[in-house]
């Protein structure tokens, strides 16, 4: 049976490989029973073997397509979803001949580079928890920088119940700074910001792990270099499982000093019923 299942691949996996869906997306094709080997329906954890034919609707799964990676310049207002009900998804903006999808988000009000492929395995790989993927932001404020910002914004700011990762945080003109993260919390650097007071005028993302924005001009697009894809997949190599990665970022959890509670000067507490629930 082990020698069998090395000569076979998990159904989800098998269809997410073609490129066609993720596997989350398989699973529920799967689900609905929409799936068939060799005419026979499915279930989660069927394995799929050489020479068997799989279908989905009654249509024959094909070959996985050339794989891609593709790094693209997105302008202020594409957003970073392949919801085609989103007239302004990144997918339409890109028009590529090949079923693409975003490896992370972007803001629409912001701006810069950003990877797509049709390689789900990197995307999980790159996206994981605690794997320190560097990504670099030039971002212009709407007052004076001060080194009080600078200082508070590279040792970490309370957002979203915990407080963000040390960064590498330089002032770069006098309302514009460069920041380099290993996290993605949602809206980050927007929420840093609006934390200290700054407002986010300008938000353009400049390099993911070893990919510049260089040249490539806003709304185009461009290939990775294999030289570059080489250097991507050794970063991955040692990337962490989505699970352990997961329960490492969710059992730190970061206390914060509780507000005092109102004693009047009498020292006695306020009660608003004499009578206590039993």
């Amino acid at each position: 049976m082990e020698n069998a299942n090395q000569n076979s691949i998990n159904l989800n996996k098998y269809i997410s490989s073609t490129g066609i869906c993720s596997r989350r997306e398989a699973e529920k094709l799967i689900v609905d029973g929409k799936v068939t080997i060799n005419g026979k329906p499915t279930k989660v954890g069927n394995r799929v073997f050489d020479g068997d034919i799989v279908k989905i609707n009654g249509q024959l799964l094909k070959s996985k397509p050339k794989t891609l990676y593709i790094a693209y310049n997105k302008p202020v207002g594409v957003v970073c979803t392949t919801d085609s009900k989103e007239r302004n998804n990144i997918v339409r903006a890109i028009n590529h001949t090949e079923r693409l999808f975003p490896i992370g988000r972007l803001d629409k009000p912001s701006q810069g580079l950003i990877f797509l492929t049709n390689d789900g395995d990197i995307v999980n790989k790159i996206l994981r928890a605690g794997n320190n993927h560097q990504k670099e932001y030039l971002v212009s404020v709407n007052q004076p920088i001060t080194p009080d910002f600078i200082q508070k914004m590279g040792n970490g700011i309370p957002i979203l119940g915990t407080v963000t990762k040390k960064c590498l945080v330089e002032q770069v003109s006098k309302n514009s700074f460069k920041i380099i993260l290993t996290q993605g919390l949602n809206r980050q650097i927007r929420r840093m910001c609006e934390y200290l007071n700054y407002e986010v005028t300008k938000l353009v993302r400049t390099r993911i792990m070893n990919v510049n924005l260089a040249k490539l001009a806003e709304g185009t697009w461009r290939e990775l270099s294999e030289e570059e894809m080489q250097i991507i997949i050794k970063m991955v190599a040692a990337s962490s499982k989505t699970e352990e990665a997961s329960k490492n970022t969710s059992n730190k959890k970061t206390s914060f000093p509780k507000k005092p509670k109102f004693i009047p000067k009498n020292n006695t507490r306020f009660k608003p019923n004499s009578k206590r629930r039993r």
